[in-house]
């Protein structure tokens, strides 16, 4: 009987190890996923949604080279990502190996079971402060990751994928961000919605920001010039 419940106790470790072991295997396999994109150019459609403007749709042009730069250019001259932000590009999150990873268990984004797994970082000093990618089990893409900053707020993508999915690059990317305190580049005026300025009580709410990007195409692993990240 004491072996039976020595057996019974012993369970509940040795699940826990089991899942700690599979959901650390899925956060490799996703970044084993991307690390073949050296760089690329994409071209996109981008859509803003920042409390109180009106921001125009624009066309884009996105840059990215390992380990991670990342930039955005607008037709219209400017981009509304924050300035500080986690890189839309999720290889930028799984750069360094130097994360804890916790399973966190399952949960559903748009409609797909995915695994959810919690990044945190080993170095105490580093601007991120925690990681959580939910990530498809079948395919080894992140659907979805939320990653909290210390100098720059919360950040929380979602992507939807395509042809390009090998790559681990999506069709579709959602970028939402904290809006309080967000201040327009300098230099840089947009109408507010309804002619209306912000009312005093709304100032120092927090509230979402929203930038969609639909990429019409890449151009992987040709080469980008440093001089555009400048």
């Amino acid at each position: 009987m004491k072996k039976i419940i020595g057996i019974i106790l012993c369970l509940p470790v040795v699940w826990n190890a089991y899942a700690q072991q599979e959901i650390s295997s899925l956060v490799k396999k996703a970044k084993l996923k991307m690390e073949s994109v050296n760089d690329y150019e994409a071209d996109g459609r981008m859509r803003t949604n920042v409390a109180f403007l009106k921001v125009p749709v624009a066309n884009v042009k996105v840059y990215f080279k390992k380990p991670n730069k990342i930039k955005v250019k607008s037709e219209k001259g400017i981009s509304f990502i924050p300035k500080g932000a986690v890189s839309i590009n999720m290889g930028s999150v799984l750069t360094d190996d130097q994360f804890t990873i916790i399973d966190a268990g399952n949960d559903i984004v748009n409609g797909i079971k995915v695994r959810v797994a919690k990044l945190l970082p080993v170095d105490d000093n580093s601007d991120v402060v925690l990681s959580t990618l939910y990530i498809e089990e079948a395919t080894n893409l992140i659907r979805r990751a939320k990653t909290t900053t210390r100098e720059n707020g919360s950040f929380e993508l979602e992507m939807t994928y395509g042809k390009f999915g090998g790559f681990g690059l999506p069709d579709k990317i959602i970028f939402s961000f904290n809006t309080k305190d967000y201040k327009l580049p300098k230099g840089v005026t947009f109408d507010f919605d309804d002619g209306k300025s912000i009312p005093p009580a709304e100032k120092n709410k927090s509230r979402k920001g929203r930038a969609e990007i639909v990429f019409r195409n890449y151009i992987i692993n040709k080469g980008v010039n440093e001089a555009v990240f400048k």
